[in-house]
């Protein structure tokens, strides 16, 4: 039986339902559940608080563990855990921000007070910069007031869409400290068994949700000029039509280049282009 940690609320929580229930597992209708078990599938769900996750992976309690990529490096488990699948969704930025204009490069920051509620990744990330802030201020929430009430200099958080640091008359400055999504984690170099069917599961969501299918006929004539803008994941399938003079060609293409796609063989004479969509896909 796999045992996989999933968050139990907060914004990974719902994006990593939908995935799994796309992968064909079984997921809880509620949220006051803190286990599910999938008989069918043979896996076991648990539903904890997303900063635990890595702990728990990382100890070995539980198999699996979904969360993201800065929650796992927060939690510090050493070399216990390891990141085994990016999933897609759930992008962010960890970032320095600050007042603006207040500071121009994270250099600035030597001797300086910054808040944040990840003191694990900070301090990494500080360490292979060589820098030494006068201390790390500890939150739990609301990191963007603490310069305003002087508790810190700057702060280390996770920015998405920048709204809220801009509400705070804040910026961001310096490189980001890292690029983050959800991710699956595991006990490092351990697969258990059920795990590499689980990441099958998972890609071939991530590849449906990207590509879908395209159908079309073509003259024989322009089949290489249309095959070349729909070369798919291997080679475009061809089926005779009753007129020999066309064939019918099926094919897989990137769902954002749709439309293009449907003009540019439009224009080389192809006719009855259909676009549907892909539930699901092993590659």
């Amino acid at each position: 039986m796999l045992r996989i940690a999933v968050p139990n609320k907060g914004a990974l929580s719902e994006a990593a339902r939908d995935m799994l229930q796309e992968a064909g597992y079984l997921q809880r209708r509620d949220t006051k559940e803190l286990v599910m078990m999938d008989p069918e599938n043979q896996v076991e769900f648990f539903y904890l608080r997303p900063r635990d996750i890595a702990v728990y992976v990382g100890q070995g309690t539980l198999d699996i563990g979904l969360t993201g990529r800065d929650l796992f490096q927060d939690a510090q488990v050493g070399g216990s855990a390891e990141e085994i699948m990016a999933l897609g969704f759930g992008k962010s930025t960890f970032r320095f921000a600050a007042p603006v204009g207040r500071f121009s490069s994270q250099t600035e920051l030597e001797g300086k007070r910054i808040a944040t509620s990840y003191d694990g990744l900070l301090e990494d990330y500080l360490a292979t910069q060589s820098l030494k802030p006068e201390m790390i201020v500890h939150l739990d929430g609301a990191v963007e007031s603490s310069v305003n009430l002087g508790v810190a200099d700057a702060i280390a958080d996770v920015v998405e869409t920048g709204s809220t640091l801009k509400a705070a008359g804040m910026e961001t400055f310096g490189e980001p400290i890292m690029q983050s999504e959800a991710i699956i984690i595991g006990q490092t170099g351990r697969r258990p068994e059920g795990l590499d069917v689980l990441l099958r599961r998972l890609q071939g969501v991530l590849v449906a949700r990207r590509y879908v299918m395209i159908d079309y006929d073509v003259s024989r004539a322009n089949l290489d000029r249309a095959s070349a803008v729909t070369p798919g994941l291997e080679s475009p399938t061809i089926s005779p039509l009753q007129d020999e003079n066309w064939v019918a060609v099926r094919s897989m293409v990137k769902k954002g280049d749709t439309n293009k796609v449907m003009d540019e063989l439009y224009d080389l004479g192809a006719r009855a282009i259909l676009v549907s969509a892909i539930h699901a896909i092993r590659i």
